[in-house]
């Protein structure tokens, strides 16, 4: 079947969206017209995957989707943002209808569970890539920043860490399939849990957020850069999953530190707000604390050098 751009956005991306009293002017205009509701700043990211860099080009559609907008969410969530539409660029190297089907499919469950509307984009042809924008609602002033670290101030994460990067050490080398964590460790590369609700309970508690996408000591480290502040880690205390446990744990430690695409927070709290932390969201391990003196090091004081051991474009 033949579709041009028309009928294609038509087909799959245009009558399963979800609607929102917000959305004045959706999908079919030159533009999308949107309502920003009173005492509420915009949140915006946008993501771009690209195939056989962010996902093996065998990876299916319903994974591929649900990725590329669940990382864009995942900024939201570092923001403390409530989600509330996005767009997509899609560009494809054919029309291939059950691609398509089983990419918008699950593209508009995840959105629809989350309550954000598709409201325009663009399809291309050229090598297969996917960027979305996502935009949400902060209340005034609530926004979560990197900026605002403070010595003494504890340091937490959400999940465990390090399965994403297990997950790909793992099919990269062909062992993925046999290993008794298989599943688990498939679904946190590619379906990770973007902490929506958690960066919304962090507004008035936390001093300091960001998602790790690209590794625990690279993205804590943009935190310290933008706070200029300095941090002490317990490398004892990184939360592992039972897959991470059963490795060599020098290794272990290595990817909970330095592996991109966990998709969970790292946010700092200052000591006189860590009773409201457990109140509203249960217990948390510290696995550091805020310092004064610049750079990131172990509880020894030893220097760690690791930020640039993350994931980084260009190198």
């Amino acid at each position: 079947m033949h579709l041009n751009e028309f009928d294609l956005i038509a087909r799959y991306f245009k009558s399963p969206a979800l609607s929102r009293e917000d959305v004045l002017v959706g999908i079919g205009d030159d533009a999308a017209i949107v309502k920003i509701l009173p005492n509420q700043q915009l949140a915006i990211t946008t993501d771009t995957l690209v195939s056989d860099v962010h996902f093996f080009h065998e990876t299916p559609a319903a994974d591929i989707a649900y990725k590329s907008l669940a990382v864009n969410l995942s900024d939201l969530a570092a923001m403390g943002a409530t989600p509330a539409w996005f767009t997509l660029a899609l560009t494809l190297p054919q029309v291939d209808h059950h691609w398509l089907h089983a990419f918008s499919k699950e593209l508009f469950l995840l959105a629809n569970s989350v309550n954000i509307a598709l409201i325009g984009g663009d399809t291309t042809k050229g090598p297969l890539s996917i960027t979305i924008q996502v935009m949400g609602f902060i209340p005034l002033q609530k926004g979560l920043l990197r900026s605002s670290a403070k010595p003494g101030d504890k340091i937490y994460v959400t999940g465990t860490l390090g399965d994403a990067g297990l997950a790909l050490q793992e099919y990269k080398m062909g062992h993925l399939k046999q290993s008794p964590h298989a599943d688990f460790l498939w679904q946190r590369l590619m379906r990770p849990t973007p902490r929506l609700a958690i960066g919304k309970a962090l507004r008035d508690i936390a001093s300091s957020c960001i998602d790790i996408s690209d590794g625990l000591a690279a993205d804590l480290n943009h935190i310290l850069e933008a706070s200029g502040v300095g941090a002490k880690l317990d490398i004892a205390k990184l939360p592992l999953s039972p897959a991470l446990q059963a490795i060599d744990h020098k290794q272990a430690s290595l990817l909970a530190l330095t592996a991109g695409d966990d998709y969970e927070l790292c946010f700092t709290v200052p000591p006189h707000k860590e009773q409201l932390l457990t109140e509203r969201l249960g217990h948390y391990q510290s696995i550091g604390i805020i310092t004064q003196q610049p750079g990131l090091c172990d509880n020894e004081g030893n220097a760690l050098h690791l930020a640039k051991k993350g994931w980084q474009h260009f190198e």
